[in-house]
């Protein structure tokens, strides 16, 4: 036993709360005791959140997966440890380690960083910190590993660019495959780690090193350029496309985990892409073109994963299940493979307008405990000026359906703050809300138990709304107020028993918009959050908004300057050398297709400089 797994065992592990979530050895682990030693090619795989969540990320056990199944290679796994075990192993000097075998990650060639969500940024911090590696780019030398991100938020990565050393644009699979054949054979060479950072930006057109591009600022803040520093690397990069999805690796093997995680299932990623392109949907419009796997593969996949796990439940994932065009046929043969044998086929959030096809086959195969709907909007109008193809109607016939087959809970998905909403827009949230609850009266039962969860508009980058202002805090605590008074007047005690409203957290909302499309000066911003103590900003009892307040003082940054601000179709964005989507002159026409469809006017750009 080293050094490294003895302290863990006997100094971190007795004092943490469950424990079981740090010491690996998981049913289906890869890689074995002397696997790290031996490899020509070392990844530690990070995933910037706890154990509970990161393990039930399917992208994650698909570069484990790979890595580990690619000769000469090692990967093992790392989480962000919980405050208590971050307390420990700062007071006792613990450098972060491997879960699989308990390596150093300082040891890894390199450190493969997923970026999911802007709230994790201080948790990627917190990984590259506690393992020993300086915070920036600049700082490291040949003694530290190579820092690499991808996932959703390498679109934009600007504001924790100065944190990496890589970024890979798009899909994984046959990037990471390329990365790790172009390391092994310049580390055979002697290459040293700064000159390998050059030579794959050089080499792949779709992986960014930011320390190789240089941003220049107009007086006002606005960047005005955005150039390679080295006439070899192109100036533009493009995304990463996993162009067999069908044949893409993947593990039929999973890792089981050891203690009770976000997601207990085992899952396909049965279509890549989403042919809807709502116009708020980032993924949406970077995730094409669209992809299947036949039916045929997945039922495959599912059996062995099903033998290699025994868990019993089954998920059929992507951006839009219900698009998948053989959903009927997919979910009919799973039902006939995997009924007898307990095992529920479980469906994300389904559209509305293809529920009515979807109920005769979701009767046998799902469970009755509720029912998710991503409505967004509550009018018609400006579910059509957002591109959300679903109407009341199809709504209200959907549920009825769901509520004779069995369902009494349904959970509805809204979200406020489009670009020309109105006052109605917001009030009849809650009064959809309630006829959905009222509809289940119809079949002779009593009313269905409705949660409305009411998110806050994030802007995203590459999408038509990368233009719009988000609202201000006041604006979204006035929206909840009124929903909150509407329903009161809607039966009051008796009916919240009915219909209930959550709203996610304001500040926390706005400090997404800031981050999702912000720039390289925000590093400073979130350096400072995590040197006063910013952790886990994702999760409700870990948020601290003062902290983040204190940061943007201590930086001079305003966050609304960020957040809050209608751009014009000029501006520069930060990721204007990142080639992540559709058109810029689509998109600006699709931006100024949704007030037509409100009948409102369209914001003026305000100027950077106000």
């Amino acid at each position: 036993m080293s050094s490294l797994q003895h302290r863990v065992s006997t100094q971190l592990l007795p004092g943490v709360q469950q424990p079981a979530q740090y010491i690996g050895g998981e049913y289906n682990q890869l890689a074995s005791p002397g696997d790290w030693e031996r490899a020509d090619i070392r990844v530690a795989i990070a995933f910037p959140d706890t154990y509970t969540i990161g393990m039930s990320h399917l992208g994650c056990q698909i570069i484990y997966w790979l890595v580990n199944n690619t000769p000469g290679c090692c990967a093992e796994r790392v989480y962000c440890p919980w405050a208590d075990a971050e307390a420990i192993m700062r007071q006792k000097s613990i450098e972060l380690f491997t879960w699989d075998n308990r390596q150093p990650v300082s040891s890894a060639d390199i450190l493969a960083v997923s970026l999911q969500y802007e709230m994790s940024f201080t948790s990627v911090l917190q990984i590259i910190d506690l393992a020993g590696i300086p915070l920036r780019s600049a700082d490291r030398d040949d003694s530290h590993p190579l820092v690499i991100a991808g996932g959703p938020q390498a679109d934009n990565p600007e504001p924790v660019a100065p944190f990496l050393d890589l970024v890979v644009l798009g899909d994984g699979e046959a990037s990471m495959a390329s990365i790790i054949a172009a390391c092994k054979e310049y580390k055979s060479n002697g290459m040293p780690r700064r000159e390998m950072i050059r030579a794959l930006a050089r080499r792949f057109e779709w992986i960014y090193a930011p320390s190789l591009y240089n941003v220049k600022y107009n007086n006002d803040g606005t960047i005005r350029s955005i150039r390679a520093t080295d006439s070899a690397i192109p100036e533009t990069i493009v995304r990463c496309q996993t162009e067999d999805f069908d044949g893409a690796p993947f593990p039929t093997k999973p890792l089981v985990p050891h203690v009770e995680v976000v997601h207990d299932r085992f899952a396909i990623e049965i279509m890549r892409g989403c042919p809807q392109r709502c116009r708020f949907c980032h993924a949406g419009y970077t995730k094409r073109p669209v992809r299947y796997r036949s039916v045929n593969r997945i039922l495959e996949m599912a059996e062995e994963m099903y033998q290699s796990t025994g868990m019993q439940e089954f998920g059929l994932l992507s951006l839009s299940t219900a698009d998948y065009p053989d959903l009927r046929e997919l979910a009919q043969r799973a039902n006939e493979q995997f009924a007898s044998r307990r095992v529920n086929v479980s469906v994300p959030s389904l559209r509305v307008d293809k529920m009515l096809q979807s109920i005769p086959w979701m009767v046998n195969s799902v469970r009755k405990g509720g029912l998710t709907l991503a409505v967004e909007a509550a009018n018609d109008d400006l579910r059509a000026a957002i591109r959300k193809l679903v109407t009341d109607g199809n709504l209200l016939d959907g549920v009825k359906q769901a509520y004779e087959a069995g369902w009494r809970t349904v959970k509805l998905y809204f979200m406020c703050g489009f670009p020309g909403e109105r006052p109605e827009d917001i009030e009849e949230i809650v009064h959809l809300s309630h006829r959905v609850s009222e509809a289940r009266r119809e079949m002779g039962l009593g009313p269905a138990k409705v949660n409305a969860a009411v998110g806050w508009l994030v802007p995203k980058p590459y999408t038509p709304f990368q233009w719009a202002a988000q609202p201000t805090a006041d604006y979204f605590r006035e929206a909840r107020r009124s929903m909150s008074a509407v329903l009161d007047t809607l039966g009051g005690r008796k009916n919240k028993r009915g219909v209930k409203i959550r709203t996610h957290n304001v500040e926390r909302s706005i400090l997404e918009a800031v981050f999702a499309r912000g720039d390289r000066k925000l590093a400073d911003v979130i350096e400072a959050a995590y040197k006063l103590g910013a952790r886990f900003d994702g999760w409700d009892e870990c948020f601290k908004n003062d902290i983040w307040r204190q940061a943007f003082d201590a930086t001079g940054i305003d966050p609304a300057w960020y957040a809050h601000r209608e751009r014009p179709s000029t501006e520069t964005f930060p990721w204007h050398h990142l080639q992540g989507g559709a058109p810029i002159d689509y998109l600006q026409r699709q931006y100024d297709d949704v007030f037509t469809h409100i009948n409102v006017l369209k914001p003026e750009p305000v100027p950077a400089g106000a």
